[in-house]
Parts: C-alpha cells; sequence; structure tokens
C-alpha cells in the first residue's frame, strides 16, 4: 500500500471546526501522522462552503492547505473521465463528485486509506474489490443527499 493518505471532507470540517463532534478524534489522528496527505479540489470547494458559517472557516480551509496540511492534486481529463465512471457505477449510493475524485485519486495513487468520516467509503471498492481502509476509529454516517 502507498504511503499517502487521502483527505475527505467531514474529516477536514472537523478538524478546523472545534463544535463538530469528531474535532478531538480528527485531530488526535491528524497530529499522530507522519505522512502525506492528500487531496482534490472538489474537497476543498466542499469544505470551504461548509465552514462557511463559521467565522474564519473558509480562510482557515485555505490556510490549511498552502501551510502544507495537506496537498492538492488536480484533476486532468482522465481523472474526469473516470470520475464520471464511478458517478455512475455508484449511482444509488449516490457517489458525489468529491467521493469520486477521491477513489479515483486512489487508484491513481494506489493507496486505499481514507482521513473520513463519510461511511459510504465503507461501500466504495478498488480495483480487485479492494476495501479502503478508513481513519480515524470513529462511528461513521452516511451523508444526506
Amino acid at each position: 500500500m502507498a504511503g499517502e493518505v487521502l483527505l475527505d471532507t467531514g474529516a477536514l470540517v472537523s478538524l478546523l471546526d472545534r463544535t463538530q463532534a469528531h474535532h478531538v478524534a480528527c485531530s488526535e489522528w491528524f497530529d499522530g501522522f507522519t505522512g502525506v496527505i492528500v487531496s482534490t479540489e472538489a474537497v476543498l470547494t466542499e469544505a470551504t462552503h461548509l465552514l462557511s458559517h463559521t467565522e474564519g472557516g473558509r480562510e482557515a480551509c485555505i490556510e490549511f492547505f498552502l501551510a502544507g496540511g495537506a496537498t492538492l492534486v488536480p484533476a486532468d481529463t482522465s481523472s474526469l473521465r473516470r470520475c464520471r465512471e464511478l458517478v455512475h457505477q455508484y449511482r444509488d449510493v449516490p457517489m458525489d463528485f468529491a467521493d469520486a475524485t477521491l477513489v479515483t485519486l486512489a487508484e491513481e495513487l494506489g493507496t486505499r486509506r481514507v482521513f473520513t468520516l463519510d461511511a459510504d467509503f465503507e461501500v466504495y471498492r478498488l480495483p480487485r474489490r479492494v476495501r479502503f481502509d478508513l481513519v480515524p476509529d470513529v462511528p461513521r454516517r452516511r451523508r444526506r443527499r
């Protein structure tokens, strides 16, 4: 398994907003991790939207990436095509675009570890039906659709 960990929206929001139920668990996991964390612009977009009602939340989210908290990996045409396939494949879940970008990135990097609070990653599969390894160890919730 590759060393990168994918950063999902809910974990990022919980890291930056102390009022979130899993803030402590996410902060402790993040503070103890020494590897490379990667994410996508779709996750950044979702997180800045969700933090828009938190004083300084949007700015803190952007600053998190600027300060090296995680590396943004841009999408290209090939990855967007793969996202389209995944959104169709998981239409019954349904899979949102941000999740599709993370699954695509996992395939590209050869990693399966996701820093997430989203139970949908228990449903998604990598090639050969490989499951994702989800951190931190907290009760997960299905996202409201």
